[in-house]
């Protein structure tokens, strides 16, 4: 067999293990979609869970989702930006810095449910959160943090080395070419892993059902004192999220409408998802052409 076959055959065998995936990818959110979209509905959408009879929604479910979701992001991306600059750009190759990314690479692997339990025992239990968003959003810091900080440290890492030196020529500081030309060039490979961290954290379940609990208080969203036991702001409460409530649909079987409002939650998890995919990569786009002055 010459080059030019090996090379045919290798590329067809690419091409079908990749088609393989596509077809199980659509598969599965195809089985979703059609099963659960024909059951979506404003009422569904605007109207409050009901525990035992049918015709409930998930309204404060995916407030709760999303209230999570930012919250989460707001504590850890911080933490794994500068976490990631200083990996990338200022340790040095060497035994400490060997163990940071070996343990993040162990924290990275840990189960979500090991995660959850470790939430419980040190927030809900010992610093006397009890099952609170801010109990689950601290739990979610912990899972999340490890991958968003070893996709940012590649995307940082993943900058030519020509650009630094450029900036540096024209005598701007360390930090300087940093912020003012690695960041904008990395912010495509950063936003990536966002969004990779970002739908962990919006499908997560088994880490929120020990920290934000399993249900949630009467929230009203009329009321924006965050201290209020009431106000959908208030980070003290307990919080069911999307993936919780089909969990617990599920497993509990009390309302007669359960398999309807377990496939129309997921649908509705699977497009939010997308949605925020697609939205997240128009707005990294438009902020790397703004940053870089590129045209695409």
């Amino acid at each position: 067999m010459n080059a030019k076959t090996r090379d045919k055959v290798a590329t067809a065998v690419i091409y079908a293990l990749v088609s393989v995936v596509v077809v199980i990818l659509f598969g599965i959110i195809g089985n979703i979609l059609v099963s659960g979209v024909p059951h979506l509905s404003w009422h569904f959408l605007t109207s409050e869970a009901s525990s035992y009879q049918a015709g409930g929604g998930v309204r404060d479910q995916l407030f709760n989702s999303l209230y999570l979701l930012v919250l989460t992001m707001i504590i850890s991306l911080p933490i794994a930006l500068g976490a990631a600059i200083y990996l990338a750009e200022y340790a040095t190759d060497n035994w400490f810095t060997s163990l940071i990314r070996t343990t993040i690479e162990i924290l990275s692997s840990l189960p979500s449910i090991v995660v959850g339990l470790f939430g419980y025992l040190l927030f809900v239990v010992q610093f006397g959160f009890g099952f609170s968003i801010i109990s689950g959003a601290l739990a979610l810091t912990f899972f999340n943090l490890p991958t968003l900080t070893s996709n940012i440290e590649q995307a940082i890492a993943g900058v030519p080395q020509t650009q630094r030196d450029a900036g540096l020529a024209l005598g701007l500081s360390n930090w300087k070419t940093i912020r003012g030309i690695v960041l904008p060039a990395a912010l495509p490979g950063i936003l990536t892993g966002v969004i990779l961290s970002a739908g962990r954290i919006f499908g997560e379940a088994a880490a929120l059902i020990y920290t934000a609990g399993q249900s949630g208080s009467t929230i009203d969203y009329s009321n924006w004192n965050p201290f209020s036991p009431t106000s959908f702001l208030n980070v003290m409460r307990p919080a069911e999220t999307l993936a919780v409530h089909i969990w617990k649909v599920n497993t509990e079987g009390i309302i007669p409408d359960a398999d309807i409002v377990s496939a129309a939650t997921s649908a509705l998890l699977i497009i939010v998802v997308i949605l925020f995919n697609l939205g997240a990569r128009a707005l990294g786009n438009h902020l790397y052409r703004k940053l870089t002055a590129a045209k695409s």
